[in-house]
């Protein structure tokens, strides 16, 4: 039988995220209602039991399921074109969640090297002390995936474009090889959107978001989300998540789903201005390598074309002097804030190797490409011309 929600799938994206799985009490609210509960009364005590055993469908306890939370889940769910989606505490939960709920001890995980500072403790520190072997790959070089994968594997995880080097990676080739070696992939795609690009469609198997970046957008609220098929959420993740309790809170939700009304807008916003301020820096002195997806000169343009709808919100340069120059740029700054985070609506500047990424030895981050004079650039909402405005000066002064 066809529900409500399964029509759902047929609107286009801008009225999914706008209306999509919206479900009113029985006050016929015009905005989504925020159910601030703990948990839920039963109308006897057979009630109570049936809904333990799973024989009834109903909210339980909010550390499980919430009817705010699951909104924003079959919202989500609907623009990713996913199955089904869990909504959790951060994205740095949905990732760990997404992983350990699949992998035990004597599995083993490839993972592309260009990785966010804490998804990289997870897999090279945090995993393996359960006993998950682990191999890390450099993303960009596809050789590397197809001697990881020419032996078993239990699932393979990356990001791209990468945080903060923007390297991208080819979806549908990695997942081709991750799926011969039976391997489940996941997929951070939290640079992309799911406006940008749908890793499913490439062969992903799950994907995962911060939604404290784009999905927010205005720097309020953490939350994350894993998206996935209907088994692999129901029958793998669900029972670790609903024991381990890294649950979204409902307050969060509710930030998110109105955030989600005006995602694909932003996104649209964040992507014109990042590219015209991309192409401003071309020509600017003091910076000696610029990497920008949406820009011919970026070493994986073509695949970003083909894969990305746009070429995202975030750039990054290397100066020239170091950490001396880096630092000395961000001081000099009077519009663009410092600060680690991204996808929002204020324009944000970091320095990736003594903030997101000073967990790194100085080899690893060289190899990633995160020199001293590296900097993360989360291009925002305002004027593009001010924006460029601001970095000319800073660029000036120093």
């Amino acid at each position: 039988m066809t529900t409500e929600y399964d029509s759902q799938r047929s609107w286009k994206p801008q009225t999914q995220l706008v209306r999509g799985a919206t479900e009113r009490s029985q006050f016929d609210e015009t905005n989504e209602a925020i159910f601030m509960t703990s948990g839920y009364v039963y109308e006897n005590a057979e009630e109570a039991e049936a809904a333990f055993k799973g024989d009834i469908e109903r909210f339980v306890y909010s550390r499980f399921r919430n009817p705010t939370v699951a909104m924003f889940e079959k919202r989500l769910a609907l623009i990713e074109g996913a199955e089904e989606c869990r909504g959790t505490a951060s994205g740095m939960a949905a990732v760990f969640a997404a992983l350990a709920c699949h992998l035990s001890a004597g599995d083993r995980l490839v993972a592309s090297k260009a990785l966010f500072g804490s998804c990289h403790y997870i897999c090279a520190e945090l995993l393996p002390r359960f006993g998950v072997k682990v191999d890390f790959v450099d993303g960009a070089d596809l050789k590397q995936w197809q001697d990881a994968l020419a032996k078993p594997a239990n699932a393979v995880f990356l990001e791209t474009p990468s945080n903060p080097g923007l390297e991208v990676i080819d979806l549908q080739k990695v997942c081709d090889l991750a799926h011969k070696a039976r391997a489940l992939v996941v997929i951070d795609n939290v640079f992309a959107t799911p406006v940008l690009q749908k890793p499913l469609k490439y062969g992903a198997d799950v994907v995962v978001y911060s939604a404290t970046k784009h999905i927010d957008g205005q720097g309020r609220c953490l939350g994350g989300a894993v998206l996935g098929t209907k088994d692999f959420i129901v029958e793998k993740f669900t029972p670790f998540f609903r024991h381990t309790g890294p649950s979204m809170s409902p307050f969060n939700a509710w930030v998110l789903l109105k955030s989600l009304e005006t995602l694909e807008l932003r996104v649209s916003r964040h992507c014109e201005n990042a590219l015209t301020i991309a192409k401003a820096l071309e020509s600017q002195k003091g910076i000696k390598r610029l990497l920008y997806p949406g820009l011919a000169s970026h070493p994986q343009h073509q695949l970003s074309s083909a894969q990305m709808s746009s070429g995202g919100s975030v750039i990054a340069f290397e100066l020239d002097g170091g950490k001396e120059a880096a630092f000395r740029l961000l001081n000099q700054l009077r519009l663009i804030d410092i600060s680690n985070n991204l996808g929002d609506a204020k324009s944000l500047i970091c320095h990736p190797a003594t903030t997101t990424h000073q967990r790194l030895t100085p080899e690893e981050r060289g190899h990633l490409g995160i020199t001293d004079g590296f900097v993360r650039l989360s291009v925002g909402l305002e004027d593009a011309d001010d924006l460029i405005a601001d970095l000319k000066q800073a660029f000036t002064a120093i």
